[in-house]
């Protein structure tokens, strides 16, 4: 494979006692889309925990060259808390101390490649749930994260939605980004460059590969 970015290997974890995932050893490599698929149940949740670094194994380690954009399934925003979409993008910059101006740019750099430019000074509670996700997608991006990994971020949304989030997540790993994202969707898995299958919280076997006619771009 090319250049893995973040390997894990050995991962045990466990729930009250019981391990739900079982010596899982799974490798991302920059300018990849790693689909992690399998039955509910299965860990893939828990699997994108542990490689994101917000849950710690009980047996196993990963290895992260560079920083990690999490990016969690209809993250809840408190209604309470008013925010712009631009401001929600602009979260991701917190990170690293930098010249406002330079903020400016990242942040306006983001919403355009999640094409949500023209919606910036709306409320995040005002905007679709499609262009909520965008919006988290794109402070990922404006984390500027060697690694980005998403739980679901398409789920229950509506079909174009998902295309345009699968073009998203494409063009994100042609500019170098190592992309994994749990998802249910065929079409999602169709245009992966690599799967990681989970079953009982083990690995299948082999990481099994996205047929090349099958790989698409942004559509």
């Amino acid at each position: 494979m090319p250049h893995p970015v973040l390997r894990a290997s050995g991962l045990c974890f466990a729930y009250d006692r019981e391990d739900v995932l079982h010596g899982v050893d799974v490798a991302l490599a920059a300018g990849e889309v790693t689909a992690i698929v399998g039955p509910n149940g299965s860990g893939k949740s828990t699997l994108v925990e542990l490689l994101a670094g917000v849950a710690a194994p009980r047996e196993g380690s990963v290895e992260r060259d560079g920083e990690v954009a999490y990016v969690v399934q209809r993250a809840r925003i408190p209604p309470g808390l008013a925010l712009t979409v631009r401001e929600v993008v602009a979260m991701g910059t917190w990170a690293r101390r930098r010249p406002r101006a330079q903020v400016r740019e990242i942040v306006r750099d983001a919403l355009e490649r999640v094409d949500l430019a023209t919606l910036a000074g709306r409320s995040i509670h005002a905007v679709s749930g499609g262009q909520r996700q965008r919006a988290l997608i794109a402070q990922g991006i404006a984390r500027d994260a060697a690694i980005l990994l998403l739980d679901e971020p398409a789920a229950g949304l509506d079909a174009s939605s998902r295309e345009r989030t699968r073009g998203i997540l494409r063009a994100e790993a042609r500019r170098g980004r190592a992309v994994g994202w749990v998802t249910h969707d065929v079409e999602d898995v169709a245009i992966a460059d690599r799967v990681i299958r989970l079953e009982a919280g083990r690995l299948v076997p082999r990481e099994l590969s996205a047929p090349s006619s099958a790989r698409g771009g942004d559509r």
